[in-house]
């Protein structure tokens, strides 16, 4: 029989003692080990045996499988999807060999991992600053700059995932967030009149010891909230460490990538990575369902669709978009490193646009860029605020994008054979169908048709090549 593989796992263990307070005399000593044994265990140069979990889980009364977490699984899984970069295409990559790395050199996987992140963040910020014009463009955009740190890291978090989890988890056994931040924090929850609440959709007043809500919230909307206040209460720290490693010119853009991580957590409290992982493959994407099954919004559901990139438990990547009736973009999301996800979104071809004309009603499209990438879109209306006569609301349009790859999992593919794609462009100025009748500016880098007179049927003639 095959010898089990070694387990290694000495940063974490390191983790573990200084949570703990401990030197390492002081762990060898309640280990009934040498101390010069726990620094060889620390630097990975001697493997952590299941009689040392043991005696690590009873002596600081751990959880085991907290105390063995995945056997590096993770860290591998985190790797492999870093290395699938095509920057790295032409170097022999073995995944037996990535494992190994994982496993063996934990820290070393650490630092490539935050140092391609790095190299991330830094490639979109020079994408956005090629894509400017004029002096604006070096003026720090806390806007972009939290775009930017969501997209490095395709939006993905998989430490709130875990953390959310745990919470949700703790939440249920309580019987709700309700009764939880009662039991927790010794907060009670008060719905009060719009107009008490100046503007505030959720209050946290200490000197009552209650979350307060505004009462033209809906149930979802309710809800969110409350899961929102719990992770701003019990997540903190794990915002700081993920915001460590961000890049930030502004301080403005700092607090908009934690208000991000913030209503990503509140998402996962709803929606748990486990549980919701696997509801979409059996509900196939079907967004509306997945709604119902989870007590949320349309909105909040597509939201959290662009966030199932946990390393080794992937679904469907999306791209997410949300625009005003003027075409203004509010929300943008990624999920999968689409090539519009920077700077486009406005072809007045694509759907999304349109929707406004079917309000609430889920509109599909095959889509196909210059390029020939072809993707497959949903998109459909919502409305934000409400709750009563006369209060004031306004509706959006949000859209679901995969590549067509993917689109057979969707429900809405299901039942009838994929139509001609419309074409459309990232946005007009990055677009060179020089036919196109819905163009507003000619391409950068193309010249005018001197002759641009004859053309009576497109806006803008100009040469090809």
């Amino acid at each position: 029989m095959a010898k089990d593989r070694p387990v290694y796992m000495g940063p974490r263990l390191r983790r573990l003692r200084r949570d703990l307070g401990l030197t390492q005399a002081d762990m060898a000593a309640d280990l009934d080990i040498s101390a010069s044994y726990v620094a060889l265990l620390e630097r990975n140069q001697r493997p952590l045996t299941a009689d040392m979990l043991l005696r690590l889980a009873r002596t600081y009364k751990l959880d085991m499988a907290e105390v063995a977490g995945d056997g590096g699984a993770e860290q591998t899984a985190r790797l492999q999807a870093v290395l699938k970069d095509p920057m790295f295409a032409d170097i022999d990559l073995p995944t037996l060999a990535t494992g190994d790395v994982a496993v063996n050199y934990p820290g070393i996987t650490e630092a490539l991992l935050r140092l391609y992140t790095s190299y991330r963040e830094e490639h979109l910020a020079l994408a956005d600053r090629g894509a400017g014009s004029g002096p604006a463009e070096d003026i720090a955009d806390p806007v972009a700059e939290s775009r930017r740190f969501l997209a490095a890291r395709r939006n993905s978090f998989p430490l709130l995932d875990d953390a959310a989890e745990r919470l949700a988890a703790e939440a249920e056994s309580e019987g709700g967030l309700t009764a939880w931040l009662k039991a927790k924090h010794n907060l009670r929850v008060r719905r009060l009149p719009s107009d008490v609440m100046a503007g505030s959709m959720r209050r946290l007043d200490r000197h009552r010891d209650a979350v307060l809500l505004d009462d033209a919230l809906d149930g979802a909307s309710s809800q969110f909230q409350l899961a929102l206040q719990i992770a701003y209460l019990d997540l903190r720290k794990s915002f700081d460490a993920i915001l460590k490693d961000g890049q930030f010119a502004h301080e403005s853009g700092r607090r908009l990538a934690r208000r991000a991580l913030a209503s990503y957590a509140a998402a996962a409290i709803l929606m748990p990575y486990t549980a919701f992982a696997k509801a979409v493959e059996a509900r196939r994407y079907d967004v509306e369902a997945l709604a119902r099954q989870f007590g949320t919004s349309f909105e909040q559901t597509a939201h959290r669709l662009t966030t199932l990139q946990k390393p080794g438990q992937e679904r469907v990547p999306f791209f997410f978009l949300r625009v005003d009736p003027a075409g203004n973009v509010s929300k943008r999301l990624d999920g999968a490193g689409f090539p519009f996800a920077r700077h486009g979104g406005s072809c007045p071809l694509w759907s999304v646009h349109r929707v406004f004309e079917t309000p609430r009603e889920v509109v599909t499209q095959w889509l196909e860029l210059p390029d020939g990438q072809r993707f497959f879109s949903i998109a459909r209306t919502v409305t934000a605020g409400g709750g009563g006569w006369g209060a004031p609301k306004v509706e959006r349009a949000i859209a679901l994008c995969c590549a067509a790859d993917h689109a057979h999992r969707l429900i809405y593919t299901q039942g009838a054979p994929a139509p001609e794609p419309t074409s459309i462009g990232v946005t007009c100025r990055l677009c060179h169908r020089a036919q196109c009748m819905a163009r507003s500016a000619p391409p950068i880098g193309r010249d005018m048709l001197p002759d641009d007179y004859r053309r009576t049927r497109a806006p803008f003639g100009f040469a090809d090549g």
